[in-house]
């Protein structure tokens, strides 16, 4: 419908945001580009980290916002977070830091990535990068603020009611939430990039939107699968709160692909 917008001198000067035109360069070269390229996404990482270090309690307050949210239900439950080895609080500073600094160097080292294979790529699929850099980012926030609001509170939840049944005396250690919370909150987010990779098989040809559409009882089944394995509790009402977007994520996948499949050159 835009066509007319689509010209070859607004694809180039998007290439050129990217990366400047530069000139053809040897094995070598490209060698030491993808050095700084690794150099600087591990630079941004580690300033990233070490900013949550500094503000490790404040960083910390808002990490434990499930815990105190599923407590305050319980106020007569003795339940504490607590350590059971010399190491363990240790571990768990380390494991916030290089963890939480993932999220916020994300769209750093895509876009570092994306200047190293720049030179690779026409400026028609140059366009199409940002797009989809913005969206697979998009995707893991959504699903790691999901999970954090929503599926950690509930399986909290459904831990505690499951232990009270049986009686048993919770004691619960501060490595085995941060585990969790680390799982669940990654987990989902890489869960919720399958529409995307799935747009991006439709669109390169591998995979056509009529198979989606045969195999929609098989993708709910594999949805399901997936649901099993991102959420430990593994109960039905925390598995569904997850089955539920991840469908719906599927269709709306299947609708875009449509339109993707429809604006695809044919192959000659």
């Amino acid at each position: 419908m835009n066509d007319e917008h689509d010209t070859p001198a607004d694809d180039a000067s998007l290439a050129e945001i990217v990366r400047p035109p530069a000139k053809a360069m040897g094995f070598f070269e490209h060698l030491e580009d993808l050095r700084w390229t690794l150099v600087k996404c591990a630079v941004v990482y580690v300033l990233f980290a070490a900013a949550i270090g500094i503000f490790l309690k404040e960083f910390n307050d808002a990490l434990l916002w499930p815990f105190y949210y599923v407590k305050k239900d319980y106020p007569t439950l003795a339940l504490d977070l607590g350590t059971t080895t010399i190491m363990e609080g240790f571990s768990i500073v380390v494991q916030i830091c290089c963890a939480g600094a993932l999220v916020p160097a994300t769209p750093f080292f895509l876009f570092f990535i994306g200047q190293f294979v720049a030179p690779a790529l026409t400026p028609k699929e140059i366009r199409m990068v940002l797009p989809v850099c913005v969206a697979a980012f998009l995707l893991f926030i959504v699903g790691a603020v999901f999970s954090f609001f929503m599926l950690m509170p509930n399986t909290l939840r459904v831990t505690i009611e499951l232990n009270e049944f049986f009686g048993f005396v919770m004691r619960w250690t501060a490595g085995s939430y941060y585990g969790l919370l680390t799982w669940l909150v990654l987990g989902v987010g890489a869960a919720f990039e399958f529409p995307l990779v799935i747009l991006l098989l439709v669109y390169i040809g591998l995979l056509k939107v009529a198979t989606l559409r045969k195999y929609r009882r098989h993708a709910i089944v594999a949805i399901f699968i997936i649901a099993a394995i991102v959420t430990p509790t593994s109960d039905p009402f925390t598995m569904t709160m997850l089955v539920v977007p991840l469908y719906v994520l599927y269709e709306i996948a299947v609708l875009v692909g449509s339109r993707v499949e429809k604006r695809r050159p044919l192959a000659p």
